[in-house]
């Protein structure tokens, strides 16, 4: 998740759960016994602290040692370890930690989602995700605290996407297909409304969908900047405003239509990605995942992960291999409304990547793929603008 979404996500601390369904239906604690709290503090994580609380999953469970092989910090934080004694059945010996020691409270809501996502969503589907061993959650009038046990990736033969350097066409064949992958295993499903935390894509009144009342400073400073206005389209350039215009009737649109929800992964960008070996994609950091439409992700990732020159080439051809993936799970969408969502969500692209502000992902490559295709499709002729 980038910084920008951290800053927007960080405002629900102060915010209370606004109903007493939601409530109930979201336990405190991923597993109820545990007897005591998440850490915050980094310095609490040593090899017994870890043992116990995986015992919470695989009683017996024993770890003789544990070595930090890497710590990356950031909004949340990362600890590579290599355990010494694991069951191999049940754990490999090299792990990745991640939760919020950052030492702020202000990130533990994205942390808290993300762990509900593997542990409620994960098990049981085929989903475009690392593997994760164990995923708990403190949520109460305590605080709010995730963790996550997962697969060392550092390790594997792939590669992290960034969104500076685009993917081939047939890469992004592969992601868009993992993509309706994703797609197509959760649609309609309900486990999704069962799921009381799981919020509504798109919904203006949860702050972490509206990036520009959240981030409004720092919005009136880049749509000012002379290297910016220059890529924007026409409309967008003579009155910045129309992009929160047109944000805001997409939400309306979005929320109106009364077709089937799936599971959306939320930012669905290439610097969240892993590119596989075998041409294969897999999403990371799913802390803003919803339930929603497709074309949130389809779109954002279509357009944002490869060159503005192969998207005029292949962008038909690329929605059509997605429907067609879509298809071989039952799920039949004609190519005409589908291309029509795929043009109408380019705003969600220029939105999310106007509001960029983190160093590791580079916003100009972006946003000017996102500028180019909102010219090239004239989406402007979508909203009322």
């Amino acid at each position: 998740m980038r910084p920008a979404l951290w800053k927007v996500v960080s405002h629900l601390v102060t915010r209370t759960i606004t109903t007493m369904d939601r409530a109930q239906s979201t336990p405190a604690r991923g597993y109820p016994a545990r007897q005591d709290r998440l850490p915050i503090d980094l310095a609490a994580v040593d090899t017994g602290w870890l043992q116990g609380v995986l015992r919470n999953r695989y009683p017996g469970i024993t770890i003789t040692a544990m070595e930090v092989v890497e710590i990356i910090q950031g909004h949340t934080t990362k600890v590579r370890v290599a355990l010494s004694s694991p069951d191999p059945v049940m754990l490999p010996r090299n792990l990745c930690l991640k939760s919020n020691w950052s030492g702020s409270p202000l990130s533990g809501e994205a942390n808290v989602n993300e762990a509900r996502f593997y542990k409620d969503l994960c098990e049981g589907l085929q989903l475009p995700a690392p593997h994760c061993f164990y995923a708990d959650w403190d949520d109460d009038e305590g605080g709010k605290q995730g963790l996550l046990v997962l697969e060392d990736m550092e390790l594997w033969d792939g590669r992290f996407g960034t969104s500076a350097e685009p993917i081939s066409i047939e890469q992004a064949m592969r992601g868009v297909a993992a993509l309706a992958t994703l797609h197509a295993s959760t649609w309609a499903d309900p486990r999704l409304d069962a799921a009381g935390w799981l919020r509504r894509a798109m919904d203006p009144d949860h702050a972490g969908d509206d990036y520009w009342a959240m981030m409004a400073d720092h919005y009136d400073r880049v749509n000012q900047l002379p290297e910016r206005v220059a890529m924007f389209p026409s409309w967008y350039a003579a009155k910045p405003q129309k992009l929160r215009e047109a944000w805001l009737q997409l939400c309306a649109h979005d929320l109106a239509d009364t077709s089937p929800l799936c599971l959306v992964h939320g930012d669905a960008h290439l610097g969240n990605s892993f590119g596989l070996t075998d041409g294969g994609r897999l999403f990371l950091d799913w802390q803003i995942v919803r339930k929603g439409h497709p074309w949130r992700d389809y779109s954002y990732f279509a357009v944002g992960s490869i060159t503005i020159a192969d998207r005029r080439t292949a962008e038909r051809d690329l929605l059509r291999h997605y429907l067609s993936v879509l298809a071989s799970h039952g799920i039949m969408i004609d190519f005409d409304p589908a291309w029509t969502e795929y043009r109408r969500w380019i705003v969600w692209g220029l939105v999310a990547w106007q509001s960029n502000i983190n160093p590791k992902e580079a916003t100009m490559p972006s946003l000017e793929r996102f500028c180019a295709a909102a010219k090239d499709l004239q989406i402007d002729e979508l909203y009322d603008l």
